[in-house]
C-alpha cells in the first residue's frame, strides 16, 4: 500500500516540472506615479554625503537597481534605473532627462529610464528565466542632443552630415554573475555612406533576447562615437518598456526530491496517514 500511494505523488512532481510557464511582462504600471512625474531613487539620512544610497524597485519578475548620491546643499544625482510617465519630446537638455522621445509609453502609462554610470543599471531575477525581449527607445534628452548637438556633445553627422556617428546599447545576459552572451542595439546610426539611411530611434523597437539563454540577470552598457578626454559626450540614457521573460521550471529531479520528501513526511513506518492536500 505504501508504494502504491507514493507513486502518484512522484508523478505529480514530474507533471509540475514539465508544466509550461507563462510569460510575465515588466511594464512598470504596478508602480504608482502622479501625472507627469518620475521616481529616480532617494537619499538616506543615515548615508554619508558623497556615498551612493542603493535601492531598487520591482515590476513583473524583475528587480531594477538604482542608486542616489547626496552631494550636499540640496544637490543629488542618480544612476541605474528610474521609472517615469513624462512624455515631453520637444524640450532639449538635462532638465528633461526623464521623458521618452516617443511621446508615450509602449503600453500603459509608465516606462523605465536608465542612466548608465558604471554597473548601476542592472536587472536581476529571483530565479532562472528565459528572456523573450523588451522594447527600447531614446530619451528626449539624448535624442535631441544627437539631432542638434549641445554644449557637451556634437550633432550627429557633423556639419557636413557625413560623420559616421553612432550610439550603441549592449545588453548582456548574466547567469551566476557570468555573462552568457551579448546583443547590440543601435539607438542611433549614421555609419551608412547613404545619408538618407541615417537614423535616431524615435519609436518603440523590439529587441529579441532569446539568444541569451537561461539567465538570472541582465546588464547594460552604452557607447558612442562621440567621446572625449572624460569619456562619452552623448548623454548615456535610454528608455525601456515591456520586458517579457518566462520563468524556467525546476528540473524534474529536484521536483522528485521535493515530492519524495513530502511523501516520506506523510507516512510513518508501517502506518498510512491520509494527506488532506491529496484528497
Amino acid at each position: 500500500m505504501m508504494k502504491t500511494l507514493i507513486l502518484p505523488i512522484a508523478v505529480i512532481g514530474l507533471t509540475l516540472s514539465g508544466t509550461a510557464e507563462s510569460a510575465v511582462t515588466s511594464n512598470f504600471d504596478n508602480l504608482i506615479l502622479a501625472a507627469n512625474s518620475h521616481w529616480a531613487g532617494e537619499t538616506s539620512p543615515s548615508a554619508p554625503l558623497f556615498e551612493p544610497n542603493a535601492s531598487s524597485f520591482n515590476s513583473g519578475l524583475a528587480t531594477f537597481s538604482n542608486q542616489m548620491t547626496d552631494w550636499g546643499g540640496g544637490v543629488s544625482s542618480w544612476s541605474g534605473w528610474a521609472y517615469s510617465n513624462q512624455t515631453d519630446n520637444t524640450t532639449p537638455g538635462f532638465e528633461n532627462q526623464y521623458s521618452a522621445y516617443t511621446g508615450q509609453a509602449h503600453s500603459g502609462s509608465n516606462f523605465g529610464i536608465a542612466y548608465l554610470s558604471g554597473d548601476a543599471a542592472q536587472i536581476s531575477f529571483a530565479g532562472p528565466v528565459q528572456a523573450d525581449g523588451l522594447y527600447l527607445t531614446n530619451t528626449t534628452y539624448t535624442a535631441l542632443s544627437m539631432l542638434n548637438g549641445d554644449s557637451f556633445a556634437k550633432k550627429f553627422g557633423g556639419a557636413s552630415g557625413n560623420d559616421a556617428d553612432w550610439l550603441k546599447l549592449t545588453v548582456s545576459g548574466l547567469s551566476g554573475g557570468v555573462e552568457s552572451g551579448a546583443i547590440d542595439f543601435y539607438l542611433a546610426d549614421y555609419r551608412s555612406s547613404n545619408n538618407s539611411l541615417d537614423y535616431i530611434v524615435n519609436g518603440w523597437e523590439w529587441l529579441n533576447l532569446s539568444s541569451l539563454g537561461t539567465i538570472d540577470g541582465l546588464k547594460f552598457a552604452i557607447s558612442s562615437s562621440d567621446t572625449g578626454l572624460f569619456g562619452m559626450n552623448t548623454p548615456a540614457y535610454f528608455a525601456m518598456d515591456d520586458l517579457t521573460v518566462t520563468a524556467v521550471p525546476l528540473p524534474a529531479t529536484i521536483w522528485l526530491m521535493i515530492t519524495g520528501l513530502l511523501a516520506f513526511l506523510g507516512f510513518n513506518r508501517g502506518t498510512v496517514h491520509r494527506n488532506p492536500a491529496l484528497i
